[in-house]
């Protein structure tokens, strides 16, 4: 937990306590069903939650943004950025419906009444967003389509509407068709670990 404070240090009480509790309910639900690797337990904080929060790093979401976390998985980025961004909607989809009952099961318990969780596909939503995030689900020519008709034509902040991912290692090839208009962050400009010297952010406009 000390290095969620270490990076943000203006966390009220209420965001304090939701992130320590996330360790208990992840040891709890892991053992339940393992929607997280069993050696990255150990290191929740940094390779889960502050991974995900790099993404406010990088984009401070305004309130009454709605974002749609897909492949959220046990609720990566979606959780952190909830906790972090109360005034926010998220969304949290996955096709595996165990993954989405760790979901809800850890939302109800957070109190975070910010978080939707669909057991669906990305594709199959009607509702319009602001952003689409997501964090290592597949390449992004293949991700794309599932989401392009996603999102909403209002803007909520500078920053246009579009796809915030997390992603690492070389992306050369997969970014070329988009290298026109893809920026891309390198996640060791914001944290020090040696976790993050091969991750980034890719943020590609809607």
């Amino acid at each position: 937990m000390d290095i969620i404070l270490k990076y943000f240090p203006e966390l009220s009480p209420v965001q304090i306590d939701r992130y320590r509790k996330l360790e208990d309910l992840y040891l709890d639900w892991n053992n339940k069903i393992n929607v997280l690797s069993r050696k990255d337990m150990n290191q929740l904080y940094e390779r889960h939650v502050l991974h995900s929060l790099s993404i406010a790093r990088f984009h401070s979401f305004a309130a009454n943004t709605q974002i749609m976390d897909v492949g959220t998985g046990g609720g990566f980025p979606g959780i952190p950025l909830a906790i972090l961004f109360p005034a926010c909607k998220f969304t949290l989809v996955d096709s595996i419906g165990k993954k989405i009952k760790v979901v809800n099961e850890i939302s109800k318990a957070l109190k975070l009444d910010n978080i939707e969780a669909l057991n669906t596909r990305a594709e199959m939503l009607s509702e319009k967003y602001h952003f689409v995030v997501s964090r290592a689900v597949t390449a992004m020519p293949k991700f794309l389509p599932w989401v392009k008709d996603s999102f909403r034509q209002d803007q909520t902040g500078e920053l246009k509407n579009g796809i915030i991912a997390l992603k690492g290692g070389d992306l050369t090839e997969e970014l070329k068709p988009f290298q026109k208009n893809v920026r891309i962050v390198d996640l060791h400009d914001y944290f020090e670990e040696e976790f993050f010297h091969t991750k980034k952010i890719i943020y590609l406009p809607a």
